[in-house]
């Protein structure tokens, strides 16, 4: 039991040492190391003022290495009108989601540029309404992701959580690189086919679950779900530009779905047979 305590206050100071590794260079810098950021500002209480850039400069020695530490020291100490999402600063609720000189990211996993020359430009995802700042209105493509329901459904008439649905390892493996998706919509806004027919296209993200629940082995309604894709502005809008995969933060491949879509939905592939019966436990 001891040696279990020693360890965990090894790790724990270990982990300590690494969250603050960044605080000790204001204690050795010779200098301050000024970085200017240039930020979208647009206030809709303020109808009489157009949206505009304003700069903020920020010690780097006083501050994290993410985009998302500049912002939130710009908001502490400098500006509290600024105003943006965040949430887990990990990478893993998307809320932070923008554009981080021409590129969509989450800014709590995008280290500042070093190259103190040049101010880094900070922008909300483009080709949506904005909220406020660098909030952008996600309303609309919430809204699509609800129409591809996104939710396990089945012909099966039993009690719902009675028993699982049981499914292979090899089954549960298709499903790797589809459901890590976090809804950032870092994808979808930076595909032109979205810009130019988002009000119908489903754009990237949502085609990348729509296809998610589809492959999946326990899921029964794969007829039901491909005809409702069935038109010409829902997938086939696609057109393989493929930003969409050179921009998503989780590293995932939105476009490889889509292309297994297409073939689902054209009849040139069909979804496997299921290696377990999911029903086993139900019988």
């Amino acid at each position: 039991m001891a040696n279990e305590l020693q360890f965990l206050k090894v790790c724990k100071n270990g982990l300590v040492q690494i969250r603050n590794f960044h605080r000790t260079a204001a204690v050795f810098a010779d200098k301050p190391r000024n970085k200017k950021f240039s930020i979208y500002r647009w206030d809709p209480e303020q109808p009489n003022q157009k949206p505009y850039q304003k700069e903020y400069t920020v010690d780097l020695n006083n501050c994290g290495p993410m985009v998302l530490d500049a912002l939130i020291k710009i908001k502490n100490e400098v500006d509290p009108t600024l105003t943006f999402r965040r949430s887990c600063r990990e990478g893993i609720c998307g809320s932070c989601s923008m554009n981080l000189d021409g590129l969509n990211s989450l800014a709590c996993i995008t280290k500042i540029n070093s190259n103190l020359s040049k101010p880094m430009k900070i922008y909300p995802l483009p080709h949506m309404y904005v909220v406020k700042d660098l909030i952008p209105d996600m309303t609309h493509f919430y809204d699509q992701y609800k129409s591809i329901q996104p939710y396990l459904q089945r012909h099966d008439e039993v009690e719902i959580g009675k028993h699982q649905y049981l499914q292979s390892v090899k089954d549960r493996d298709k499903l790797d690189g589809l459901y890590e998706c976090i809804l950032c919509a870092c994808c979808s806004t930076s595909c032109p086919s979205y810009w130019w027919a988002g009000d119908k296209y489903l754009g990237p993200a949502v085609l990348m679950q729509a296809y998610r629940w589809i492959i999946d082995s326990r899921d029964t309604l794969t007829s039901e779900r491909l005809e409702k894709l069935k038109d010409t502005y829902s997938v086939f809008r696609c057109h393989t530009i493929m930003n969409c995969t050179s921009t998503c933060p989780k590293g995932l491949n939105p476009g490889l779905a889509i292309a297994h879509l297409k073939q689902l939905i054209v009849g040139v592939a069909k979804k496997p047979e299921p290696e377990l019966d999911p029903m086993t436990l139900h019988q």
